[in-house]
């Protein structure tokens, strides 16, 4: 069973998911891979959910740098490798989709990489925000470029410069 809440934020209102393994989904509205919540059960009560939401706010307010949540990350082992692989990546610094694959242990699969990354269902809390092309520029983004934008635009503003990757 999946629960879900919505919850406003900055970049408009973000549907946080759960199941009973952890947060499965935080999704953008017209979030480009989002399936929807048809069998979800919404749960605006969930501890779990509002602790999602809380750690969300204080990300957004730039007094939270880090997410200490349970994650249930479902997809191919592949895709779960390079998803713990953007976990790695601190606050305010970025990676390439190289760089990525290669933290995920396959240092040629550059593109399936790039295609897990934006298969993401946790945005912002696992971080695939924080990926650039090879040439350091914005490039793809489920939530859409300028939400990519703000997030990258956010990190730089809420280092402290001694945090600076």
């Amino acid at each position: 069973m999946i629960n879900y809440l919505e919850h406003p934020g900055p970049l408009g209102m973000l549907l946080v998911a759960a199941s009973p393994e952890g947060i499965c989904g935080v999704y953008f509205e017209q979030h480009k891979y989002f399936g929807g919540t048809a069998g979800w059960k919404q749960d605006s009560g969930s501890t779990l959910l509002r602790q999602a939401a809380r750690q969300l706010d204080e990300y957004f307010e730039g007094r939270r740098h880090n997410f200490d949540l349970p994650l249930d990350l479902r997809g191919t082992a592949f895709q779960r490798a390079v998803w713990h692989a953007l976990l790695d990546l601190p606050f305010g610094g970025t990676s390439s989709y190289r760089q990525v694959a290669a933290r995920a242990g396959n240092p040629a699969a550059v593109r399936a990489a790039g295609t897990a990354i934006g298969r993401n269902p946790v945005s912002i809390i696992v971080p695939c925000h924080r990926v650039l092309g090879s040439s350091g520029g914005i490039s793809g983004y489920a939530g859409g470029l300028e939400r990519k934008r703000y997030l990258l635009a956010h990190e730089a503003t809420k280092t402290p410069a001694g945090d600076r990757p």
